[in-house]
C-alpha cells in the first residue's frame, strides 16, 4: 500500500475543476509545465534562502504539486490531449521537479550532503526503472515503497516538522538515509514486477 493507491480517490476530488479547465483552454502539457516552472522557483526560493522557518512552503506546494500531476494526467486521458510531448514532459519534469525541490535540504545545518544527494540520485532512478519497464513490454511501473508521491509526503512532512522543531535538523541523516534505503527497496520492486509481468 502506497499513497500513489489513494490516487483514484484524489482525482474524485478534483473532478469538479476540471472541465472548468478544460473549458477554459487550458491543456494537459500546460498544466504540466506550470508545475514543472512553479517547482523549479520554489526550489531555488529555498536554495538561495535555506532556512528552517521557510520549508513550511515545502508541505503546501508539494500537495498542489500532486494535485496538478493529477490534474494534467486526468485532462490528457478524458479530453483526449495524450501526446509524445506530454509523456516527455511528464516525465523529465517529476525528475527535474524532485531534484530542485529535495536539494535545499542539502544546505541545510547538520544535513548530510552525500545522503541527501544519494536520495535525489535514487528518487530518479526509480522513475527511470518505471519508465524502464515498459522497453521490455511490460506497463509503466509505479510500485513502492517510496514512489513519487510517497517521497513527496515524507519530505513535505520532514519540511513542517523542521519548521516546526527546527532541531529535528540534526535527525537529517536519519530521515535520509531511511528514505535511501525504501528508495532502492522501490528499484528492485519496479524492475523485479516488471519481469514477472513480461513472463506472467
Amino acid at each position: 500500500m502506497t499513497i500513489y493507491d489513494l490516487k483514484p480517490r484524489f482525482q474524485a476530488l478534483l473532478r469538479p475543476i476540471l472541465k472548468r479547465l478544460y473549458d477554459a483552454g487550458i491543456t494537459a502539457n500546460q498544466v504540466t509545465l506550470a508545475a514543472l516552472i512553479a517547482s523549479v522557483f520554489i526550489g531555488v526560493l529555498l536554495i538561495v534562502f535555506p532556512v528552517s522557518s521557510l520549508f513550511i512552503i515545502l508541505p503546501i506546494f508539494l500537495f498542489i504539486r500532486m494535485a496538478l500531476n493529477a490534474i494534467d494526467g486526468m485532462l490528457a486521458r478524458e479530453f483526449n490531449q495524450q501526446s509524445k510531448l506530454g509523456a516527455l514532459l511528464n516525465e523529465t519534469g517529476d525528475v527535474l521537479s524532485d531534484s530542485v525541490l529535495y536539494l535545499p535540504f542539502a544546505l541545510l545545518p547538520h544535513a548530510t550532503i552525500w545522503l541527501v544527494m544519494l536520495a535525489i540520485f535514487l528518487s530518479a532512478l526509480t522513475e527511470f526503472c518505471g519508465v524502464l519497464a515498459q522497453t521490455i513490454g511490460a506497463s509503466r511501473r509505479y510500485d513502492g515503497p517510496m514512489g513519487k508521491s510517497d517521497r513527496a509526503f515524507i519530505f513535505g512532512a520532514y519540511g513542517l516538522a523542521i519548521f516546526i522543531w527546527p532541531v529535528l535538523q540534526e535527525w537529517s541523516w536519519l530521515v535520509f538515509a531511511a528514505v535511501s534505503i525504501l528508495l532502492i527497496w522501490t528499484c528492485f520492486n519496479r524492475c523485479y514486477r516488471a519481469l514477472a509481468e513480461v513472463h506472467s
